[in-house]
Formats: structure tokens, sequence, C-alpha cells
């Protein structure tokens, strides 16, 4: 009998899925084809992480998003993200939960004294915020100390989702383009090894290609779906304080999903 993945078994029951979106956004652009195909038969959950953002004063890095974003309040912008999130997971027939954690480019540290006043705020942000710019800090897959807290809570919560969904895969970032907030999320989701599938994180795959090396030791392979692309972009564009800043030319490239899984050989899946 040819191996069947962690993913068709799954496919042949109608047990819950869980999903793990960094973003309001995240589960929808690496996931939507697949989510909305399997929502007619299964209970579907997406737990977004970071979905707060915190007051001003902002770093550069902020700014710039909220600029892309055409939305300068920080709190309306996030007021906003959660509300296109909850609609469109509605009308796919997915349930919505929101975490409630601060977005990665809003996050504070813990202020030294000689750092705590709002004049050093206001005269650089960058040396109240645990990753102070997007290039040289978000962006290059180094997760701050000052999170290993804050990754000891996500897990808590997400096994207490685990417990009430009864999911029967939880599904996570791969980490494709390194996102510091991905990779927290990444993380989190290792904890359930048993029902673990990874995602390629889209369109970050569209630049970057997996960690070889971290999928090799833990014995995943690649698993494609192909169907539902074309309904996926219509979802895309519902997040509309986004879906521009991702695709400025306003094209929104259709590939099939890629996913990862227990090979026949690894991860303990035979």
């Amino acid at each position: 009998m040819p191996h069947q993945s962690r993913i068709e078994r799954s496919l042949a029951g109608d047990a819950p899925w869980l999903f793990l979106s960094p973003h309001l956004d995240d589960a929808v652009l690496s996931c939507g084809g697949l989510m909305e195909a399997q929502a007619t038969g299964r209970e579907i959950f997406v737990a977004t992480l970071f979905t707060e953002a915190m007051p001003p004063p902002h770093t550069r890095a902020a700014r710039s998003f909220m600029r892309q974003c055409t939305i300068a309040d920080a709190g309306e912008l996030f007021e906003a993200r959660q509300s296109e999130d909850r609609v469109v997971l509605q009308d796919m027939g997915v349930q919505t939960i929101h975490l409630g954690e601060v977005d990665a480019l809003f996050r504070c540290r813990r202020r030294p004294p000689v750092l705590g006043s709002s004049a050093w705020d206001r005269l650089l942000p960058e040396l109240t915020h645990r990753y102070p710019t997007y290039r040289f800090d978000i962006a290059l897959g180094r997760i701050s100390k000052g999170d290993q807290e804050l990754i000891r809570k996500l897990r808590s919560d997400i096994a207490g989702l685990m417990s009430q969904t009864k999911a029967e895969l939880l599904f996570c970032p791969a980490g494709v383009g390194k996102h510091v907030d991905h990779l927290i999320t990444r993380e989190v989701g290792k904890g359930h090894p048993e029902n673990l599938v990874m995602y390629s994180d889209f369109p970050y795959d569209l630049v970057a290609g997996p960690d070889e090396i971290h999928m090799s030791r833990l014995g995943f392979v690649p698993w494609t779906w192909d169907a539902g692309l074309d309904a996926k972009r219509g979802r895309i564009r519902q997040y509309a304080s986004q879906a521009d800043a991702l695709f400025p030319t306003g094209v929104i490239p259709q590939q099939p999903e890629t996913y990862f899984v227990p090979g026949s050989f690894g991860g303990g899946e035979s």
C-alpha cells in the first residue's frame, strides 16, 4: 500500500484542524485554498497570534508599515485588520481566534530606568523596541531572548486550544522569509509533533525557500495542494489594508500551496 502523508490520512475523515497564523492574513495567504475546500466538511479554526499594536511613539519601520497600509493610527489599523480577518474567515466558513499578542514591529522591551522616560521614546523609539528595524532585526531570523517568556505563554495558549478544539492537525508556518513572528509561531507549533503540519509562507516563498537543514532534521517533505486558487485570490484581496502593500503591481501570483509533512522514514511517521 502506498505511503499516505499525515494530511492525506486526515483528509479521509472529518476531524477538526487548527491553523496558527502569525498575523492577520498569513493563514489565508498561505493556506486559503486548502482551508476553504475543507471548511465544508470539518471544523477549521484559525488562531492568529500577533493581532495588536502599541501606542506611539513608533519606530521608523512601524511608521513605514502604516504608510504602506494607508492608515496612520496603529490602533485603527489593527482594528481594521482584525475586522478584515473576521469577515474573510467567516465568508470561508472558518472560525476565528485572535490571541492578542503585540506585532514584532510594535513590541517593546523592558525598559531600563535611564531609558524609561517619554523624552527618550520621542527622541529615538528604536531604543525601547525589541526589534528596532525590519531589515536588520525582524527579517534576520533571530528571535530576541526577551521573547522567550512570550513563547512559553503561547505554547500554553495553543496547548489549551488543541484540547478545546480537538484538532487532529496543527498547521504552522515553516518560517520561509525568516520573519521573527513566523519563527516564533513555528516554535510554538513544534510543541505538538504528533499533529504538526508546516506550511510554506506565501508570498515570502516567491523569493525564498524553506530551511532545508531544518526540514531534513525534522524528516519533513513537501506536499502540494492546488485546488481553489482562483477563489483564494479574491480572499486575499478582501484584506484591503494589506493587499496593495503586499502586491504593489496589483497582480497576486497564483501558485500551488506547499505543506511539509513527515516523510516515510522521518518525523516518526510510517
